[in-house]
């Protein structure tokens, strides 16, 4: 696969404060890449720089394959970006949104009429169209800030934050539709999230703290290097759970019990046929990978 984001030794600062330094990653084409950091860590920053929000300090950043210092109006066709608060006109209704935004891209009349009504079947919002966004639900609102991102049908959609503060079922709901642009468009989803089961299904994290890249890798490779095992034996009382040669907790119907990797899980099987009738082993969650690289936890909006 081909890269569609590369961004090489990327600086920008804020005054004294440095947001982002010698940032360096790529985006793969396809990919549904997981961009990690805490509150002003530097990835709204760097979404920015990548947006054309914000001028960068020094450093290289190429979009589909175009440098966006020498052929900015190529790599905004192939953007499309949901950013943490939204960009629609709230006075205007989501109909007229997304008839100007596609005008901005020279997608006018039939052709616009058609993209709109696509979307709307796509995201579900045929109920509150001609609805003032400022008279929207959370969750409505950011179906609108979504169509609007594709109302150009981007080959990378850029998601900051896009499930906060929405319920379940519409985090659900948004999620398949992405999940669908990504199997039968094959787009590209570059996205920040601070909901750690939104990253485990990630093909590529970056964590990021201090605008510094602190790791890297798959989820599978992060959990493996980053965190342990964990074996959950039910139907057991204390005395059994002794026998068992790791560390343990009760939980509700059993025990859990934390090992170094699956090997050593696979291990203390082998060693207590008897008491594991009823068990389950499972890797540790992208939570700990992260609070085990930055010392912190992942939580809130980010600047």
């Amino acid at each position: 696969m081909s890269d569609v984001i590369r961004i090489e030794n990327l600086y920008k600062s804020y005054g004294d404060v440095k947001a982002v330094s010698d940032l360096s990653f790529k985006v793969k084409e396809g990919e549904l890449f997981a961009f990690l950091g805490v509150n002003g860590a530097g990835k709204s920053t760097t979404i920015s720089v990548l947006s054309g929000v914000l001028s960068k300090d020094s450093g290289k950043v190429f979009i589909d394959g175009f440098d966006i210092d020498n052929d900015w109006e190529k790599t905004k066709r192939a953007l499309g970006v949901v950013f943490q608060n939204s960009a629609l006109d709230k006075s205007l209704s989501v109909k007229d949104n997304l008839i100007h935004r596609a005008s901005l891209y020279g997608i006018v009349g039939k052709e616009a009429k058609d993209r709109i009504e696509y979307l709307s079947d796509l995201l579900n919002f045929k109920d509150f169209i001609n609805r003032p966004v400022g008279k929207l639900s959370g969750g409505q609102r950011r179906k609108a800030d979504i169509a609007r991102a594709l109302i150009h049908n981007p080959r990378i959609l850029i998601l900051d934050e896009p499930t906060t503060g929405l319920d379940p079922q519409t985090r659900t709901n948004i999620w398949a539709v992405i999940d669908s642009l990504r199997k039968n468009d094959k787009m590209t989803v570059f996205l920040t999230t601070h909901y750690m089961e939104e990253a485990a299904d990630a093909d590529y994290v970056v964590i990021i703290d201090s605008g510094k890249i602190v790791a890297e890798g798959t989820p599978i490779e992060l959990k493996n290097k980053y965190t342990g095992d964990f074996v959950t034996v039910y139907g057991i009382d204390e005395n059994s759970a002794k026998k068992i040669k790791a560390d343990f907790e009760e939980v509700v119907g059993g025990y859990r019990f934390s090992v170094e990797n699956t090997e050593a899980a696979t291990k203390l099987i082998v060693e207590n046929p008897e008491l594991f009738k009823d068990y389950e082993v499972a890797k540790g969650k992208m939570d700990s990978v992260f609070l085990a690289v930055t010392g912190k936890k992942l939580q809130g909006d980010d600047k």
